[in-house]
């Protein structure tokens, strides 16, 4: 069983296209969501937590909206930013802007225990660079105790433009990409080019070998 740490019901959903005859379970767990100015390592951190709470293979995602003008703006703090701002100061923000260039980002976090080669995205005990850049593991001894994980990123770009469409959620309104906001695509049009789509293309293709 490969656990899902999620409240959103469609990320297992949209799991179960990209995993074949993996059987994939809904674990909704509160885990630590450090501060870091990249995704890789929240993503990271939270999946060693959960496969401690578990002992079962879990799979862990980070996403945010990356606008290029506003240097990465908000980022991996596209949540709180969403909830404590809102989106229409965030198009405010980028309306000025000549460069509107953005990107949606997700990183999936992947975590048995068990060793695994370096690739395709690294964060193992093989690679000491890419594992300091996904934080260290609070609750090992040694950075040779850590426990190993595997990133897979998926990345959509776009711009940024002013708010349309009434489907979607979040920032889907003010992101544009091929001519249509995410707000004006149907579920079928955004779930072909989403990130984490994008994301769990790789690690399906990786899991099915695992």
């Amino acid at each position: 069983m490969l656990n899902y740490v999620t409240t959103n019901p469609g990320k297992v959903r949209e799991a179960v296209q990209y995993l074949g005859d993996a059987e994939v379970g809904q674990v909704d767990f509160d885990y630590t969501e450090i501060q870091a100015p990249e995704l890789g390592p929240i993503a990271a951190h939270g999946a060693r937590e959960a496969y401690r709470q578990f002992g079962e293979p879990v799979l862990v995602d980070d996403a945010g909206l990356f606008v290029d003008a506003l240097g990465g703006f908000p980022g991996p703090y596209s949540s709180y930013v969403e909830d404590t701002v809102g989106v229409d100061r965030v198009w405010k923000l980028g309306e000025g802007e000549e460069n509107r260039r953005a990107e949606f980002r997700c990183v999936l976090a992947y975590c048995d225990g068990e060793e695994f080669r370096a690739s395709p995205d690294p964060i193992d005990r093989d690679d000491r660079v890419a594992a300091a850049a996904a934080g260290a593991d609070e609750n090992a001894e040694e950075e040779e105790d850590a426990l190993p994980v595997k990133l897979f990123e998926g990345v959509v770009r776009g711009r940024l433009v002013a708010p349309r469409g009434e489907g979607g959620f979040g920032y889907d309104p003010i992101f544009e990409h091929d001519g249509k906001t995410m707000a004006e695509m149907s579920t079928e049009e955004k779930n072909a080019i989403s990130h984490r789509g994008r994301a769990l293309a790789k690690f399906g293709e990786w899991f099915a070998e695992r």
